[in-house]
């Protein structure tokens, strides 16, 4: 992939840089590095996500899964088991291994669940009422004694 020059938004912009680093960051992820473990991102509703990771031979005790500063982490690790037979064959991927997501603003995850090999993790956007779109109704009095007559939450894109 080629590299973008981001000069030109940080020129002409402020408060920005977040949104050009991100943009710089993954225009730089090889694809092929960041294989496993096999997941999707869904969209169920307007404010509704859900990440699902194939984690098959992992227990809830090798995973763990952390928010810190808008980066969702999840780690793998299985404990060594001791082998019980010979493999013939083994294509059965046990190996460690983390994945990072950004989420973006007011993003939060709500709960995970593991079931029949895969990783579920619920998460949601929460728009602060401040955010929300509000509908001002209009008088010929003072603006300080104007009221809302609807709110409700803005969709985002």
């Amino acid at each position: 992939m080629r590299g973008f020059d981001f000069s030109p938004l940080y020129r002409s912009t402020v408060g920005f840089d977040r949104l050009a680093n991100l943009l710089e960051s993954v225009a730089q992820v090889d694809a092929g590095t960041n294989s496993y473990p096999p997941y999707n991102i869904e969209q169920l509703a307007d404010n509704d996500y859900r990440i699902t990771m194939a984690v098959a031979g992992f227990g809830e005790s090798d995973l763990s899964i952390e928010v810190k500063e808008g980066v969702l982490t999840v780690t793998g690790r299985r404990v060594a088991e001791e082998q019980k037979g010979q493999f013939l064959y083994q294509g059965i991927a046990g190996r460690a291994f983390e994945r990072r997501f950004q989420l973006a603003d007011h993003m939060e995850v709500r709960g995970a669940r593991l079931e029949h090999g895969l990783l579920h993790i619920e998460i949601v956007r929460v728009v602060p009422e401040e955010k929300r779109a509000r509908k001002i109704s209009i008088s010929a009095t003072s603006p300080s004694q104007a009221k809302v007559v609807e709110a409700k939450v803005a969709s985002a894109a």
